[in-house]
């Protein structure tokens, strides 16, 4: 039997974090690729109680339909979810740390056996890894004070570090990552987001508009300030004329702006909240215009949101601010409108240019859809493999 394709991720699973989409979508697409891939995460605690899952760990099995549909993932990946026995995790300390016991006590007792490669954000994880002899591919998605060990990073077990953007990757040069174990890549969409779904949409827009309006216009994403969340409610107050509809938020972030709205008297917002995956295509391919309103500042520079990629693959008209992550879209041609951040008059004038320019397609624009495809998760994994020692690489088993 050949080793496993190993994705470790430090949460328990399902919950609504980019992050997580990433990590699940990124093991998701090595199994759609072909490659025995199995994601482990660490399992609610009150369905910790078997001791069998602590002593016999490594039993890979299909999703449950929770996490399947919470994330639209397909049906090649396998999983893990670790148990914590009580109290891991329940209080403070090392040694009562979710992490030394995943790298203390299942990792190298368990699961390395049958890791043919690691794939994680884990840091202490890597070191693990790289001590007991596994290949690892490490990915870094924002920036951090601390050093890189030099033994770890200039192992030829250490394959690969992955990030997204150019200064994420000058944080890690400067914290003693080797310039040529770097690879920038862009975040990704899963599959699903290029299936036309023109009934789903339908079904949205006459929820969303009902008889008031005649334009929708759609956020999908974190609910923060810094992601231009506020400047588009100032933007709703310049066009009332035009239904806005924001995708996200927790309940504390959805109740604060639904006050926010309510104080502004705005009743061309509405706020649906988190969205599982399978919802969520057929949101954007119902907006005239998605918008992705972001801010300037240090959090601008560092970005790949993931739904700009999911907005390319719906075919939809997008509005974006131009912050230094996105501006090498700005020559395809493929985004419809761009606009300064940081000004709801200037990005409310873009969106009603845009309207015009760019009217609304039920089967989206082709162009925008054909160009997104190099973004797909897939697609992202084969660059990445690309730069795994083949001796390393996982067998494919389709």
């Amino acid at each position: 039997m050949s080793k496993y394709y190993i994705f470790f991720t430090r949460n328990v699973l399902p919950q609504p974090a980019a992050h997580l989409v990433h990590d699940v979508n990124t093991a998701n697409a090595a199994a759609n690729n072909g490659y025995p891939a199995v994601l482990v995460y660490l399992q609610k605690a009150k369905k910790s109680l078997n001791p069998l899952d602590w002593f016999y760990p490594f039993r890979p099995e299909k999703p449950a339909e929770e996490l399947v549909r919470f994330y639209n993932i397909q049906h090649k990946l396998k999983v893990i979810p670790l148990a914590l026995p009580f109290p891991i995790g329940e209080k403070r300390g090392k040694w009562l740390h979710p992490s030394t016991f995943v790298c203390k006590y299942y990792f190298p007792l368990y699961i390395f056996s049958q890791t043919k490669i690691l794939h994680t954000l884990d840091w202490n994880l890597v070191k693990t890894a790289i001590r007991a002899g596994i290949p690892v591919i490490y990915e870094r998605e924002h920036d951090q004070d601390n050093k890189y060990e030099p033994e770890i990073v200039n192992s030829p077990l250490f394959q690969v570090a992955v990030t997204v953007a150019d200064s994420v990757r000058e944080n890690m040069i400067n914290n003693g990552m080797p310039p040529e174990k770097i690879v920038k890549l862009h975040l990704s969409f899963n599959q699903s987001f290029l299936q036309r779904e023109p009934e789903k949409a339908a079904i949205w827009r006459q929820k969303l508009l009902g008889n008031k309006r005649s334009h929708l216009v759609v956020y999908s994403g974190g609910i923060y300030k810094f992601k231009g969340v506020n400047l588009l409610i100032d933007v709703a107050q310049e066009l009332p004329h035009i239904q806005f509809a924001f995708a996200g938020g927790d309940e504390s972030q959805l109740a604060s702006y639904r006050q926010l709205v309510a104080e502004k008297q705005l009743d061309n917002v509405s706020f649906l909240g988190y969205l599982q995956h399978e919802n969520l295509p057929s949101l954007l391919q119902a907006a005239d215009i998605l918008a992705h309103p972001h801010l300037s500042g240090k959090a601008a520079t560092f970005t790949s949101p993931l739904k700009f990629f999911e907005y390319l693959a719906s075919g939809t008209p997008i509005v974006a601010t131009e912050i230094p992550p996105l501006l090498e879209f700005k020559e395809t041609n493929i985004v419809a409108g761009w606009c300064q951040p940081d000004d709801p008059r200037e990005y409310a004038r873009c969106l009603e240019k845009v309207l015009i320019t760019h009217p609304r397609k039920i089967n989206g624009y082709v162009e925008q859809i054909k160009f997104a495809r190099q973004f797909s998760w897939e697609s992202r994994m084969t660059k990445i493999m690309s730069y795994v020692a083949e001796s390393f690489r996982p067998e494919i088993v389709i």
